[in-house]
């Protein structure tokens, strides 16, 4: 009897902690239990680190070209030397030649010399996050380039290329999905809680919108950018162009949610104390499918990764001298460099890696906001 008086008491206060508990605590305590969502939450938190801080771990700049380094093979990192002496980490300079039965130049490694590895490396003074200047790189070598990814067409480093496009690839996920996430609640909202001749005019802008294949309206607005513009405006303009294809989906359902919500006691007596309707939408009706709308979001991020490499892949999205993955990968639309360059197509992995995390993301919170799935 007295092994199981403190296991009802400890039972008793697990039930009372759930139920005081608010509705994020019961999804954040859901959540945890999503193993791979946790380990997604850090691999996207490391990735989204790389590209803020890439003016410092990226070993060189973005333009930066190495003669006779054109499609150079990722660089191999030793530790022992000829002899199977043990060193410090460090590399051999590449030197070409000529495959006398392909007639292809190849690198082979020059062994008559070692380059360490150092770490804070000085380098030409640039700004961090565009503000604090410094004059230093986590990591390079003094005398042969270091290449972790390889080489482009021109001699530049694929790994610091990688790094500063997922700063346009990683954030403009973010932008897209919030000027959609405010489109589909405010016009799904309003077109809810109104209904009548608006609610008409607006479903019928949102069946309009669906009925249009999304990529040729993609390739249609984003061809209509002018090529000359800036970096900056160029972003913004495909933001823009994501986010107006993107906000139908959300907006009907907005407007679902809220036509079954609109009669609910609650919102009826809140009417009465005289609420206002934006007050009554944003106050009221949307916290009741806010979790909801965080699933909905999450899941939303990928495909505008995937929309907007896509735009970049094909030519039509963010331009050169503007880097992003769907810039990067334009290099190995042809089959030959696939089969001998393939390192070029390892920008294509930080997408599937970037979408796949987020996807793990979306599963976790839509099973913790499910209140079926808690146990």
């Amino acid at each position: 009897m007295s092994k199981r008086q403190p296991d009802f008491e400890s039972k008793q206060l697990e039930e009372e902690r759930l139920y005081y508990a608010t509705q994020w605590q019961l999804m954040w305590w859901q959540f945890k239990k999503h193993r791979l969502a946790l380990i997604a939450v850090v691999v996207l938190g490391v990735m989204y680190f790389l590209a803020i801080f890439a003016d410092v771990l990226a070993p060189y700049e973005i333009t930066r070209q190495f003669t006779g380094c054109q499609n150079s093979p990722p660089t191999r990192i030793h530790i022992f030397d000829e002899t199977g002496r043990l060193h410090r980490p460090f590399i051999y300079k590449f030197k070409t030649t000529i495959d006398m039965r392909t007639v292809r130049r190849v690198f082979v490694e020059d062994k008559s010399k070692r380059y360490p590895i150092y770490f804070f490396v000085r380098s030409k003074p640039h700004k961090l996050l565009g503000i604090i200047e410094v004059n230093w790189r986590l990591l390079g070598t003094k005398g042969a380039p270091l290449f972790i990814f390889g080489a482009d067409k021109l001699g530049r480093d694929l790994f610091s290329r990688a790094l500063y496009g997922s700063r346009i690839s990683l954030f403009i996920g973010f932008g897209g999905v919030l000027l959609t996430f405010v489109l589909g609640i405010t016009l799904g909202g309003i077109a809810g809680y109104l209904g009548g001749t608006i609610d008409e005019i607006i479903m019928r802008i949102i069946d309009f919108m669906v009925s249009i294949p999304k990529i040729p309206l993609w390739m249609a607005l984003a061809a209509a950018i002018p090529r000359q513009w800036p970096v900056t405006r160029t972003y913004f303009a495909i933001t823009l162009i994501l986010s107006v294809v993107g906000w139908g989906g959300l907006a009907r359902t907005v407007r679902g949610k809220l036509l079954s919500l609109r009669e609910e006691d609650f919102v009826m007596a809140a009417r009465v104390y005289g609420a206002s309707t934006a007050r009554l939408v944003f106050m009221y009706m949307l916290p009741n499918f806010m979790s909801y709308l965080l699933v909905n979001v999450t899941l939303s991020i990928p495909y505008t990764i995937l929309g907007e490499t896509s735009l970049s892949f094909l030519g039509l999205g963010m331009q050169p001298p503007a880097v992003s993955w769907g810039t990067l990968l334009q290099d190995a639309q042809q089959l030959a460099v696939v089969a001998q360059r393939p390192w070029q197509l390892i920008p294509g992995a930080f997408v599937v890696i970037a979408v796949l995390m987020f996807n793990f993301i979306g599963d976790g919170l839509r099973d913790a906001a499910d209140p079926y799935s808690r146990s």
